[in-house]
């Protein structure tokens, strides 16, 4: 059941109009159902997967909520005893409440470390097993081994790496204190489970989702109404943009020995807009729904393509999952004690300045290591990722020569200039995309080569682009989409458009301009006879 299927529009207003007009406590129940229903028709053999998961992070967090309740008790009934003069007090005393406040926080980073083990290890072996086969005989290749391990057959689950990352963000929030577990288990699973964010995300933190996840909502017009316009405008991104320059981006990488030189800075920037509307669009549709709900979800992107670097341009797209990475990865590697020790030797072995960053980078490598295999089970996705690491290393140690150039050129606040670190900024993350789009690390650096080797750029003029499996009458729909899907993002950078439109136009205006917009979608969306649209790009992940 797609997105942009008809039966999911149909599950979506069933579910919302079910909503309001169940009672109080049934609402959160209804969510959870409607959730595992969403999920069934994915596949019933992977509701397994993601009750697995629920079950061991749900486990997890109350063993340690649990230990910290019996923990802080016990030290409040050391303390009691001590002053009541029943058991040693002074030095004795606290020296005895420390190891055991030790020996108890040992044992709760235990129990965290086995539940996000064993939710991590489902995660591995549903979408890393072959990859590892792959590598494995790949090595036995290289010795003229004469056997190779079989690959196995496994599918999938949808979401899963999101819903996962999600449960193991919860189990180690609760360590952390950060707030306690949920006791009810139903409820836990509509957290972990909550369908409109399984697909694509966003990756959620529980105290945040579950301030309104649980509280049942009352009918609210606007509410639904404005729910109803996200919705619309991300429907407008995926049929109109996203899956109308699809065509031509499958085209020219399916078959690369055919489009070299301008065609590959052709799938740079088609891809880029492809996923941009894909994916803000799939994301739109997610809090739309939310919304509609009367539930709020974190925001995901933030105008990225108006970044000047790619540092920045990280910290607007994909939000959710950057935060995710920096809270869970970065910090506590950074921190840890290894690492606070190498910290040192570094510093004193080391330039002053050397020594201090290298502990910051190794734990930036891990991180974009991370966030590359996280994108895909295979090497084109390390590559991209690590890609994006070295990129952004470079880029930090030549910041006092960029503060040198600044203050000689004097370029605080020239429009061109901000323009031309947009445009580079754009090109970077294009030319690094490159590898999720070919999918093979050496054919990717050879296509890349051509735009530099294979001078046929005077074809961009010619028939060449109607070759491409779209018309002009396609390209003239995705320039004034792409044209109104930058203008709506230029004008949001000052608040939401939606308040801005019920300030400055009265209800039937509106209707009548979301009306036109949702009869743009049916008029001129990427569809046709028997369409069952597309998936979204980050289904996959």
């Amino acid at each position: 059941m797609l997105f942009t299927s008809y039966e999911f529009i149909g599950f979506v207003i069933l579910l919302v109009a079910l909503y309001y007009v169940m009672p109080k406590k049934g609402k959160w129940p209804l969510l959870l159902l409607g959730s595992y229903v969403f999920y069934y028709f994915a596949g019933w053999k992977f509701l397994f997967y993601i009750l697995a998961v629920t079950v061991i992070t749900y486990v997890a967090g109350l063993l340690i909520s649990k230990n910290k309740t019996q923990s802080d008790r016990a030290i409040a009934d050391m303390k009691a005893a001590e002053k009541a003069g029943e058991v040693l007090n002074g030095q004795a005393g606290k020296e005895a409440r420390k190891r055991y406040k030790e020996a108890q926080k040992k044992r709760r980073r235990c129990i965290m470390a086995i539940g996000i083990t064993l939710a991590l290890l489902i995660l591995a072996v549903v979408k890393y097993t072959n990859f590892t086969i792959y590598n494995i005989n790949g090595v036995l290749r290289a010795f003229h081994a004469p056997k190779r391990i079989n690959f196995l057959t496994i599918a999938l689950p949808m979401g899963i790496s999101f819903y996962t990352f999600q449960a193991v963000g919860y189990v180690i929030d609760v360590y952390r204190d950060r707030h306690e577990a949920q006791k009810n288990f139903f409820k836990y699973a509509l957290f972990v489970s909550f369908f409109p964010q399984l697909v694509q995300g966003p990756i959620s933190r529980y105290g945040d989702l579950s301030k309104e996840l649980f509280t049942p909502h009352s009918f609210s017009g606007r509410v639904v109404e404005r729910g109803f316009q996200r919705v619309l405008w991300g429907y407008f991104k995926k049929l109109v943009i996203a899956d109308r320059i699809l065509p031509a981006v499958n085209t020219m990488i399916d078959t690369p020995e055919n489009y070299k030189g301008m065609f590959v800075f052709l799938v740079m920037m088609f891809y880029a807009l492809e996923l941009y509307a894909d994916f803000t669009g799939g994301i739109d549709i997610t809090i739309g729904i939310a919304e509609m709900l009367g539930i709020p979800v974190k925001e995901n992107f933030e105008r990225p393509f108006f970044s000047k670097n790619i540092a920045e341009y990280w910290r607007r797209w994909h939000i959710t999952m950057g935060t995710w990475f920096t809270d869970y990865i970065f910090y506590p590697i950074s921190v840890c004690g290894p690492m606070l020790r190498l910290g040192k030797w570094c510093r004193k072995h080391l330039p002053e300045k050397m020594g201090k960053r290298v502990p910051v980078y190794l734990a930036s490598f891990v991180v974009w290591f991370t966030t590359g295999i996280w994108h895909g089970a295979s090497w084109n996705f390390i590559v991209w990722g690590l890609g994006n690491f070295v990129v952004i290393m470079i880029s930090q140690e030549l910041e006092p020569l960029y503060a040198k150039f600044h203050k000689k050129v004097n370029t605080d606040g020239s429009t061109v200039y901000k323009s031309f670190q947009i445009g580079r900024t754009i090109l970077l993350m294009s030319a690094l995309r490159l590898f999720d789009c070919y999918r093979d690390v050496p054919l990717t650096f050879k296509m890349f080569g051509t735009m530099f080797t294979t001078w046929n750029w005077n074809q961009f003029f010619g028939e060449a682009l109607l070759q491409l499996g779209i018309s002009r009458a396609d390209y003239v729909i995705l320039a004034l989409g792409t044209v109104l899907m930058f203008t709506v993002s230029m004008i949001a950078r000052s608040g939401s458009v939606r308040d801005k439109l019920r300030k400055k136009l009265p209800m039937p205006a509106r209707w009548v301009l979301f009306t036109v917009l949702l009869l743009v979608i049916v008029v001129f969306g990427a569809y046709g006879l028997g369409y069952d649209a597309s998936q979204f790009i980050y289904n996959q992940f």
